[in-house]
């Protein structure tokens, strides 16, 4: 029996070692030498300051600010209760109360027109932290925007146009627009008050 645990024992230890250490470390130095930005989180600076991650959304709600998708994710946002509604598209509260709210709200604040409403603006992701909006929601968005900073709507939609990304390698996924790079790239043309500053 001995002959059996030992070479069991040896082996075992071997793997730990190696998927538990060498493997790691491995996979973490070469992420921090190819891919330092993404490897320590991808986050973002304004004023010398991390204001947040450019893979995490966040809440922004004041009419100066393009706004995020709805969130699920505990209050909103919150990305130690990252999820879902775990709602499905039968399931009468998802479509009375969470999706018809966030209808009325794109039609009262961005002027959308009901059955145009982009999905992505009144549903939340399957993470409820998806920091990117669809051109479409975004645009639905501009009016808003450039009403309440007082600037032409073509300059906001030139900011847009600039900010958003095309498929990844020209065939995966979806155009999307960061909201939080947009409002920053949006803060630095023109700077709120300091009363209206935060969002």
């Amino acid at each position: 029996m001995s002959t059996h645990i030992r070479p069991a024992v040896v082996l075992t230890l071997l793997l730990c070692a190696l998927t538990g250490l060498v493997y790691p470390g491995l996979v973490t130095g070469l992420a921090q030498l190819l891919f330092p930005w993404q490897a320590h989180g991808s986050l973002v600076r304004a004023n010398g300051r991390v204001v947040g991650s450019a893979l995490i959304g966040q809440p922004f709600s004041r009419p100066e600010y393009f706004h995020p998708r709805p969130s699920a994710a505990g209050a909103g946002y919150d990305a130690t209760a990252s999820g879902g509604t775990n709602r499905g598209p039968t399931d009468r509260k998802l479509a009375d109360t969470l999706v018809a709210g966030a209808v009325a709200a794109a039609v009262r604040e961005d002027g959308a027109v009901l059955g145009h409403v982009p999905s992505d603006m009144a549903t939340a992701s399957g993470s409820g932290l998806d920091p990117d909006i669809s051109p479409a929601n975004a645009g639905l968005q501009v009016a808003r925007v450039a009403r309440a900073r007082g600037l032409p709507a073509d300059e906001i939609r030139a900011v847009l146009a600039r900010h958003t990304a095309g498929r990844q390698f020209g065939f995966l996924g979806e155009p999307r627009v960061n909201v939080l790079l947009l409002n920053l790239a949006l803060d630095s043309l023109a700077p709120l008050a300091p009363a209206h500053a935060s969002p």
